[in-house]
């Protein structure tokens, strides 16, 4: 069983930094990636950046420039540093995992419960 425990949402007003944690534990037996996605109310679920093993991250273009993205030296905590927030940042932050949980078993998604980031004007 996979766990993934996020922290550090909250509220912000425009212009203000937040920083979001998240570990995964259990049954791991291999991290491909992990990254962060958000949900805006009535929107879909969009990626906003994400970080593979093997050091390569990707951001969304709203967030270039804004949003960065690191990993613990063990790689199984994932951050998300946000400047300058805009109250189009407001969405559930949801963590996101993509793993071996087993050596026959193929790799998987695993989600993080979301945390609530709300950008005031």
């Amino acid at each position: 069983q996979v766990q993934l425990v996020e922290s550090g949402g909250g509220l912000v007003q425009a212009g203000g930094s937040l920083r979001l944690s998240c570990t995964a534990s259990g049954s791991i037996f291999s991290l491909l990636s992990m990254g962060w996605y958000r949900q805006a109310p009535g929107k879909q679920r969009e990626l906003v950046a994400g970080s593979t093993s093997g050091g390569t991250t990707n951001y969304a273009d709203s967030v270039k420039g804004r949003f960065t993205i690191s990993r613990s030296n063990a790689g199984n905590t994932v951050y998300l540093q946000m400047n300058s927030l805009k109250p189009e940042d407001t969405a559930v932050y949801y963590c996101n995992a993509h793993l071996f949980a087993g050596i026959q078993i193929p790799p998987n998604n695993y989600w993080g419960q979301g945390t609530q980031v709300t950008v005031s004007s």
